[in-house]
């Protein structure tokens, strides 16, 4: 991202490609006072800088050095000798002292008038480490390593002689060197030891200062993990304050620093991916930063690793995910990884799509929120955060914000693209949009096509989707409508019809709600979209076909009876309904001629739902024709059986609806005075042989009308 180093941990230094965007430097430039200051006072010194991680104590070392390494350079008159030491690449004390010695001889001056010391100091080194670590650490060959075996032999090259001769030289020659190491509270406990045993003990000369840095909690905390200090917080204070003869605590990261740098860098992630924040969604940020994150957000490491993950997965989730949602969660990735982990396994839960009784019971009150405390606590979070990371999934999920009783709107998430939402959720966990999903882009240009009449990539995609993801595809075109966002009605109606017969998505609700009745709630509110005068030749066009003659007649009726009254007998009267009706009627009739020529076992499934159909559209034709066919070698009874569904226990084989629909199709006279022989046992009729045929007749019996009533009515 332009300007804004996310993926890069390395310290600030202050340069054009490094910029020093808190302030540092001044603080770096009083260290250096300090040190000024120590070597005034002391000719051997300690000194600390205390912060926390990722606050930046390494930047502030790193310009610390740069600027003693300027003043060399300009021939300033306290010039220093910088010697950076890594600890963590030596783990016992030899290693160690080996490595200091080398690491100041280093930082010498290179020139003869330096070269003395130089020999001198790297004498001492020698003299107090095994002879095995030299070829190593000094580039020695084995003939240097054996004449250097020689002089030992021969001479005075104890230890204790070699670090007189060092003390001298460095304390005549009178050039102070700072031997910087960081990072020492990531030491385990007993290389911390050997550390602070180097500083104060082997490297305790003239003329050389430390500079450390670390976390004192966390350092404190190693410390007590020795056997020197155990576990006494007291004494490991002070066996830190007997080393440390100058504390340089790190300037506190304020609340308006960590505001400004939160600003800086998200406007730098959102610039980037050019997504922008409406009101309400940084309204919603708000709420979420000020309220949970900010408090875990508090040095600029976090900060930056914050931002640094969110630009790092951002990329292929710009424009397909609420952005709010997805620095919610981005933040819960990073910092409460076990909560993250924890959404995946409550899913169903969390979209409102769980079909758990015990969800929909009555509870005491608090009990749902007790339950989610339960769940983030076997998630990782510390007590002290409970009640903010409920809230935070309040913020995301509305079934959560429903279970700590705050209210919610289940369309909510759906509206903005949210986690929360059934149809988006795999979106945040995946990175992307999944394969099976459909991007916003190719979302709106399908539709755009089908507005237009064009052919195209996205459209045909849009069509694949509508018959194996039918939920989620007819929820977002039903989210766009209540967005006020116009959509293609003429052409959605067109496409659901000509595969309405090849929907293959799985029922969702239990296996209660399947693809063709998911298809059949959306299409009467598009075919209301349409102007009156354009509807029956929509509903004409969507009849090419049974299958979509079967799903034109289905809309048509709900459409004009949307409570679903008087469903068997046409009471609109608008001139639409009757064109649209008419035009069907003619549609039906032409889809059932191949079935009028065939006997009533042979009928199919689709010949009894196009039969069912037609009396939605024209009762009086129906009944006509299915008399002609009776009339003319259908047998009633066989076609009773393939009209009317089995049983299905606890409901009545012959309901109330289907008792009018029967009176709407043959009329109950007509159809008593025929079934007459089967219902009243006649010799001369010999009963079914088919279980299903058998209780359709004993259904109609005990639906039998009272004989003194001039007509059969329906109850």
């Amino acid at each position: 991202m332009p300007g804004e180093r996310f993926f890069n941990d390395d310290p600030v230094d202050g340069s054009a490609d490094a910029p020093d965007l808190l302030g540092r430097r001044q603080y770096a430039r009083h260290a250096v006072g300090l040190l000024h200051q120590v070597r005034e006072q002391s000719e051997s010194g300690v000194l600390a800088l205390i912060g926390p991680w990722g606050s930046g104590k390494s930047s502030v070392l790193q310009m610390a050095i740069q600027h003693l390494k300027n003043a060399v350079a300009s021939a300033d008159t306290s010039m220093w000798s910088v010697a950076e030491l890594n600890p963590w690449m030596y783990s016992d004390l030899e290693s160690l002292t080996l490595a200091l010695f080398s690491e100041i001889r280093m930082a010498l001056p290179d020139d003869g008038q330096w070269s003395e010391l130089r020999r001198k100091v790297g004498a001492f080194g020698q003299a107090v480490s095994p002879l095995g670590k030299l070829t190593g650490l000094l580039g020695l060959d084995s003939s240097e390593l054996i004449k250097l075996v020689a002089e030992r032999v021969a001479g005075d090259t104890s230890a204790s002689a070699a670090k007189r001769t060092a003390e001298t030289a460095l304390r005549q020659a009178g050039l102070p060197v700072l031997v910087v190491m960081d990072d020492l509270d990531r030491l385990a406990p007993e290389e911390l030891l050997v550390v602070f045993k180097l500083i104060r003990l082997v490297g305790h000369l003239p003329n050389v200062y430390y500079l450390i840095s670390f976390d004192e909690q966390t350092l404190l905390d190693v410390l007590q993990r020795t056997d020197l200090v155990g576990s006494n917080d007291q004494r490991a204070q002070e066996f830190l304050e007997k080393l440390i003869q100058v504390r340089l605590d790190l300037p506190a990261f304020r609340d308006r620093d960590i505001a400004a740098m939160t600003t800086r860098l998200l406007n730098a992630l959102l610039d980037s991916h050019q997504v922008s924040m409406t009101a309400d969604q940084e309204r919603r940020f708000s709420e979420a930063y000020f309220r949970h994150l900010q408090d875990r957000l508090r040095t600029p490491r976090a900060i930056k690793r914050y931002f640094g993950q969110a630009g790092a997965t951002l990329s292929s989730l710009a424009g397909e995910v609420d952005i709010v949602d997805f620095l919610v969660v981005t933040f819960l990735r990073t910092s409460e990884p076990g909560v993250y982990r924890m959404l995946g396994r409550h899913r169903a839960e969390l979209t409102g799509t769980s079909t758990d009784p015990a969800l929909h019971r009555n509870s005491r009150p608090g009990e749902h929120a007790e339950r989610w405390k339960d769940r983030l606590r076997q998630a990782g979070v510390a007590q002290d955060n409970l009640d903010g990371m409920l809230e935070l999934l309040a913020l995301l999920f509305p079934a959560v914000q429903q279970a700590i009783g705050n209210g919610s709107d289940p369309r909510a998430a759906a509206r903005r693209r949210g986690i929360g939402s059934q149809d988006y959720f795999d979106r945040y966990v995946v990175f992307t949009v999944p394969a099976d999903d459909l991007p916003e882009a190719v979302f709106q240009q399908a539709l755009a096509q089908m507005a237009s009449g064009t052919e195209g990539d996205e459209a045909a995609q849009l069509l694949l989707r509508l018959r194996d993801d039918t939920h989620r595809i007819i929820r977002r075109i039903d989210q766009l409508r209540a967005d006020g966002v116009p959509v293609p009605a003429a052409a959605l109606l067109q496409a659901m019809a000509d595969n309405y017969g090849q929907l293959t998505a799985d029922p969702e609700a239990m296996g209660l709600l399947g693809a063709d009745r998911r298809v059949r709630s959306m299409t009467p509110s598009l075919l209301l979209d349409l102007p009156p005068d354009q509807r029956p030749a929509i509903v004409a066009a969507m009849a090419a076909t049974p299958d979509g003659a079967v799903l034109a007649t289905r809309t048509l009726h709900s459409a004009t009876n949307p409570d679903d009254t008087a469903s068997d007998h046409v009471t609109t009267t608008e001139p639409w309904a009757a064109q649209a009706r008419d035009a069907l009627t003619g549609r039906l009739a032409e889809h059932l001629t191949p079935a009028a020529a065939r006997p009533t076992p042979d009928l199919t499934d689709q010949d009894d739902t196009l039969i069912w159909m037609w009396r939605h559209t024209d009762p009086a034709g129906i009944r006509t024709w299915l008399r002609d066919r009776l009339d003319h070698g259908w047998e009633l009874l066989p076609l009773l059986a393939a009209l009317i569904t089995p049983q299905q226990f606890p409901f009545p084989l012959i309901d109330n609806d289907t008792w009018a629909s029967l009176d709407a199709m043959f009329t109950h006279d007509d159809l008593y005075t025929r079934l007459t022989p089967h219902l009243n046992n006649s010799p001369d009729t010999p009963p079914p042989t088919d279980p299903h045929q058998t209780n359709i007749l004993q259904a109609l019996r005990d639906r039998r009308p009272d004989p003194h009533q001039a007509t059969p009515d329906t109850p």
